[in-house]
């Protein structure tokens, strides 16, 4: 056994690359998990300046010099703050403020038609299973209604935190998109010179993290606002909310789209019944989706890495239960770059050894 792991680790470990590697790994996980929160706006003023340095490049491409297209960067993305916080945010608000209201005339009506199963199914359903349900979904309502109370009062800082990242996140994403080569070629400069490991997953990475994250902002975009607009045409109440749901669902592949089917349906229900217009509303959110998943999909992201559906949905637990919303949204990047790191360690020392081997031949020889 132990003659294995030595055999183990001189196959992986024996390059000083490889030890520097696991060392980074394990250093940046360890950093992200006690310090990520007092980390957050500096993670998060990286990932916005991640997603403008595509349109910094696009500027640049067109002969405008690097300060003034991040100049014009950065204002396209204070105005988009700005026009977030003055008409999406409030109407975001009023609605689910209204559908908090309406949730317990809904439940009423819930329950009502709860009560009718066992007139119509009573060899399937009885009423006293249908009164323990109801019972059960009482006490669940109300510890839910208990958890929101509970946690806007005790969010209050957290209100607070984000008013000061409102000031501190842009002015952070401003030098990351002015200085960002500096800051990447400084760190570089850290490192040995020798990398081969460490250059090939970085330019694997690179394009896919960035075709992937920009892609998938661009899809929440598309997606929410076609949602929004057509819930709005078809009269659907708390359309903007729903619109907005439905564009987060993207973030988690398979999952996403069946878990905002289910509150689509009941707003739908609960507004017509079983009438045309709810047959209506569910089509055009089923056509939604089929031209995400069908047209958008591969026109966005026809450059991402192939991944097994078990390796995304596993990622997706294992990485959202690390860091809740960034690690569901970066869950296929990091797990792509679990894959690029598997892919490219081995093959990278192999390619070497052969090599090493060769010269050692051919010294022997000559001796």
């Amino acid at each position: 056994m132990l003659h294995i792991f030595k055999t183990w680790l001189e196959r992986y470990f024996a390059d000083e690359e490889a030890v520097l590697v696991a060392v980074l790994l394990v250093a940046s996980v360890i950093i992200l998990v006690t310090l990520g929160h007092v980390l957050a706006p500096m993670i998060a003023a990286i990932i916005i300046a991640f997603l403008m340095q595509g349109m910094v490049q696009r500027l640049n491409g067109w002969g405008i010099p690097h300060n003034l297209s991040v100049t014009l960067t950065f204002l396209v993305l204070t105005c988009s703050i700005f026009l977030s916080l003055v008409f999406v945010v409030p109407a975001l608000w009023r609605q689910l403020i209204n559908l908090l209201n309406e949730t317990p005339r809904m439940l009423v009506e819930g329950q009502n038609l709860l009560l009718l199963l066992p007139e119509k199914y009573p060899a399937l359903v009885t009423e006293l299973q249908v009164k323990e349900l109801i019972a059960t979904l009482r006490i669940e309502m109300t510890q839910w209604g208990q958890s929101i109370l509970s946690f806007s009062l005790t969010q209050l800082p957290v209100l607070v935190a984000a008013l000061i990242y409102l000031v501190l996140v842009p002015i952070l994403v401003f030098f990351f998109l002015k200085d960002g080569e500096q800051m990447i070629n400084w760190l570089s400069n850290m490192l040995p010179t020798r990398r081969p490991v460490m250059r090939k997953i970085w330019m694997e990475m690179n394009l896919q993290i960035a075709n992937y994250v920009r892609g998938k902002v661009i899809e929440i975009v598309i997606v929410g606002g076609i949602s929004s607009i057509t819930f709005s045409l078809l009269d659907l109440n708390y359309a903007l909310l729903l619109g907005i749901s439905v564009g987060l669902s993207v973030l988690i592949p398979y999952i996403g789209a069946a878990m905002v089917t289910l509150p689509v349906a009941v707003i739908g229900f609960f507004q017509w019944g079983w009438s045309n217009d709810f047959f209506y509303i569910m089509l055009a959110y089923g056509v939604i989706q089929a031209l995400d998943g069908n047209v958008l999909v591969p026109l966005l992201f026809s450059e991402a890495v192939k991944m097994h559906p078990v390796a995304i949905v596993l990622a997706v637990l294992v990485f959202g239960g690390l860091w809740g919303f960034w690690g569901v949204f970066f869950a296929i990047p990091l797990a792509t770059l679990c894959k690029a790191i598997m892919n490219a360690w081995p093959t990278a020392m192999l390619e070497e050894r052969p090599a090493i081997a060769l010269d050692t031949g051919e010294k022997f020889a000559n001796e």
